[in-house]
């Protein structure tokens, strides 16, 4: 696998040399992103629920958020798109803003990310669960130790009841 900075990326897609795959997830994304970015989360290709058509011989830079994801989108574009390089952002979104580069986000600036939104509630529930608990109210630690399978739960399976609640609220539409 390749790597390339934020800089050299943006000169490629400037000059229209190469086509840019945001690997994020669909919230991720909307967060803010890159303009020239085509969404296609690692999940879906992970998956393999996509059709993906690209020229021959084009170079495809990956990109998520830390390069991490990018690396295994890399890996799985690559198996089946033979006649393409890819190479994965160092550093990702993050080094791209970072070089002071320009990402698209909605309109009244960037929200929090669904999954983000998750861990800020899971993790403060947990955190006063135990205080209970060791103020003497034993429930609290049964509690946490529930909350705690539940995230072991989302992050096994992919499925997590308070995303799929928190995406309807009004301040994530």
């Amino acid at each position: 696998m390749n790597t390339i900075t934020a800089t050299q990326a943006r000169e490629w897609l400037l000059n229209g040399e190469a086509i840019l795959i945001d690997v994020r997830e669909p919230d991720e994304f909307k967060e803010r992103h890159i303009a020239q970015a085509q969404s296609v989360p690692l999940s879906v290709l992970q998956a393999g629920n996509c059709e993906l058509h690209y020229p021959k011989n084009a170079k495809i830079i990956v990109q998520c958020l830390k390069g991490k994801r990018g690396e295994t989108g890399c890996a799985i574009l690559g198996q089946h798109f033979t006649d393409n390089e890819f190479f994965n952002i160092e550093g990702g979104l993050s080094a791209w803003e970072a070089e002071g580069l320009p990402t698209v986000t909605p309109a009244g600036g960037p929200k929090i990310s669904i999954f983000r939104q998750v861990q800020i509630i899971v993790g403060a529930l947990i955190a006063l669960m135990i205080v209970l608990g060791f103020a003497g109210m034993s429930a609290g630690f049964v509690i946490a130790g529930i909350l705690g399978i539940a995230l072991a739960f989302a992050g096994l399976t992919g499925w997590c009841g308070l995303a799929m609640l928190l995406q309807k609220m009004p301040w994530n539409r």
